[in-house]
């Protein structure tokens, strides 16, 4: 198998069981070793007492592009440490993007970024995930 096509079936796997995700209406539109792409659009049941995207919200978004691309090896990996910077709001209505990548790798550890982006490609947080592997993998074999 590919590393490419261990990433596509390691996402397979995972998203089989992303409830969370997947009840925000999260889509999962690119998926690469290393690498993927979610994207989610803002509910007016989403919005703060400000009128703008509560930043949990963002956060779980950029956090489930995150987990997916650290575990596109194929090897369980959770999150050991993450923060965020939000830079503008997010209203309801906007589709927003989270485009993870792998910055390191080394072992049982990684660093990758998130960058969120709105529908016009504004950036609206910045995320910073480092991952930990534990046993176990999402493929049989």
């Amino acid at each position: 198998m590919s590393p490419q096509e261990l990433a596509e079936a390691a996402a397979q796997a995972m998203w089989a069981g992303d409830a969370a995700s997947q009840e925000l209406g999260m889509t999962l539109d690119r998926i690469a070793p290393g690498a993927a792409v979610l994207s989610m659009t803002v509910t007016g049941a989403m919005a703060n007492g400000h009128g703008s995207c509560h930043g949990g919200y963002i956060f779980t978004l950029a956090d489930s592009a995150f987990a997916f691309a650290c575990n596109s090896h194929n090897r369980v990996a959770v999150a050991q440490q993450c923060s965020i910077t939000y830079l503008i709001p997010a209203r309801a209505g906007d589709r927003l993007t989270a485009t993870a990548r792998e910055i390191v790798r080394r072992e049982r550890s990684g660093i990758y970024d998130v960058s969120v982006t709105n529908q016009d490609g504004a950036t609206v947080a910045e995320f910073r995930g480092h991952s930990r592997v534990v046993p176990g993998s999402h493929l049989p074999g």
